[in-house]
């Protein structure tokens, strides 16, 4: 196993790693909430725009792997609100253009930071 970390997308807010590598070819990722990864703190914005800034830090993440978003074979997203679900897959949709990844959404009283977002994938590469 492999610990990833890249200063292109926000630091760990406990103790895990942005990403671990399994047998050179599994790609397991923490969940991203919409910080800033220069300024430490969540956005500002809509969930459009939130949903945006989680799928930048996923694609550093990706990318310090060798790996892009059409490695992604799962994604989990969590939200605050299901009314927000709709304006969610119009940004999260943009990021897989040509096949969509398996995913289940759920939703969450509370997340860390306050954020109204967080989503977690796996990869294969």
């Amino acid at each position: 196993m492999e610990a990833i970390s890249t200063a292109l997308a926000p630091l760990p807010v406990g103790p895990y790693s942005q990403a671990i590598k399994v047998d050179g070819r599994f790609l397991f990722l923490s969940g991203q909430i919409p910080i800033d990864p220069g300024t430490g703190k969540l956005i500002e914005g809509d969930i459009g725009a939130q949903t945006d800034r989680v799928m930048a830090n996923i694609g550093a993440i990706l990318d310090a792997c060798g790996a892009s978003f059409s490695n992604i074979v799962k994604t989990t997203i969590f939200l605050v609100d299901m009314a927000d679900f709709g304006q969610v897959n119009g940004a999260y949709s943009k990021f897989f253009p040509d096949r969509a990844p398996a995913r289940s959404c759920i939703q969450v009283s509370a997340l860390p930071l306050g954020a109204r977002i967080e989503i977690e994938c796996v990869a294969v590469v």
